[in-house]
């Protein structure tokens, strides 16, 4: 067959892995000179801990040994499976963490609950205070500045791949065809649309205004090296409500009794911190969902999160690097990992997988690859 792939981002790039894979020819299109989008601003954390049970843990979980896979043929992802740690500091908090190592699904996670002495043989630069730590066994975490460019590196190894960087599909013109802005007509067997945030142009054409997708824009920052390394990613308490798995009486708990702080909850926050492969600290996280979106950065959840980490690491936050802003796209129906919709005759429409992008992106693939017949 040959595939017409739209978007260079981290779910068109796993859809051209499953191409090639299976033994396709690849065209793989991409607006900018390489992805610029969410698949670079994000954690590179491969994020089994709090997705919800059945389907969406089903694709984390068999993303999670695809990506084991890949980065074992392509060192240069830097696929590391850490595992992730979630220290909890007051007793609501562990009353959440203690409600899902109880889940039926919590083994398949590899949650367990740790005692701080515990937490910190696993990650020695936990030495602030805490009363316990959730551990999931099962997160990893690649380096999402490079990821794409070492994924393609690869495919180009293969005669079958072509990749074209700057330009932009404009039209549909017939069965899995399209035209891009140089006036370079695509024919192919089947066109897969992974545009990522860009929900108008030609996706809004083909799909239709009322795509069940929203946009979310955060705010994260990264860190000068740390000096020792950080043998986990890290969570805190805040993630608990922001991720399904948590989902239960003990959570409803904490919120009626624990509001978050107000730049916290002003901001939809939660800590995420990975450490990357120069040493430094990737820090995150806010939300936003109101359009239109703001052109800048707050300094107020900088301040917040920073605060958070240094009460966990027991020490000052190295010097802050790089600070900036990202947009993804989300499924409006929770319930669905990804939005996957055929447009026209042959023209395939992936989007949405929110935050699970990163972390979903090969299994969602492989679905696509397994329904599409390749």
């Amino acid at each position: 067959m040959k595939v017409t792939i739209v978007g260079g981002g981290v779910v068109g790039t796993m859809h051209a892995w499953q191409a090639i894979q299976r033994g396709h020819e690849v065209v793989q299109i991409e607006r900018e000179s390489e992805a610029r989008g969410a698949s670079l601003r994000n954690f590179g954390q491969i994020w089994v801990s709090g997705r919800a049970g059945g389907e969406e843990l089903e694709t984390a979980l068999r993303a999670r040994e695809l990506w084991e896979e890949i980065g074992a043929r392509v060192p240069a992802l830097g696929f590391r499976a850490i595992g992730s740690l979630t220290p909890v500091r007051t007793d609501l908090e562990l009353a959440v963490a203690e409600a899902a190592v109880a889940r039926p699904d919590a083994a398949a996670r590899g949650y367990k609950l740790l005692t701080p002495g515990e937490a910190r043989v696993l990650n020695p630069a936990l030495r602030g205070e805490f009363i316990a730590a959730l551990h999931c066994e099962r997160d990893a975490a690649v380096e999402p500045r490079t990821a794409q460019r070492a994924l393609r590196a690869e495919l180009l190894k293969s005669p079958a791949y072509r990749f074209l960087p700057g330009r932009e599909v404009r039209e549909v013109t017939g069965a899995a065809t399209v035209r891009d802005d140089h006036g370079d007509i695509h024919a192919a067997d089947a066109v897969v649309l992974c545009t990522g945030a860009w929900l108008g142009g030609l996706v809004r054409e083909l799909a239709g205004a009322d795509l069940p997708v929203r946009r979310v824009r955060l705010q994260m920052m990264q860190t000068d090296p740390l000096g020792e390394p950080l043998t986990t990613s890290v969570a805190d308490g805040d993630s608990f409500r922001y991720y399904p798995a948590y989902a239960s009486a003990a959570l409803d708990e904490l919120n009626a009794r624990q509001p978050q702080p107000k730049t916290a909850a002003d901001h939809r926050m939660q800590l995420l911190m990975v450490q990357r492969a120069d040493g430094g600290l990737t820090i995150g996280d806010t939300h936003e969902y109101k359009h239109p979106f703001a052109f800048d950065t707050l300094e107020d959840p900088y301040e917040h999160l920073t605060g958070v980490v240094e009460s966990l690491l027991g020490r000052p936050l190295p010097k802050i690097r790089r600070r900036w802003a990202g947009v993804y796209a989300q499924c409006t129906d929770s319930s669905r990992v990804v939005h996957r919709q055929q447009v026209r005759d042959g023209v395939w429409l992936i989007t949405g997988p929110g935050g699970r992008g990163m972390t979903c992106s090969p299994a969602i693939a492989e679905k696509t690859a397994d329904e599409l017949g390749w």
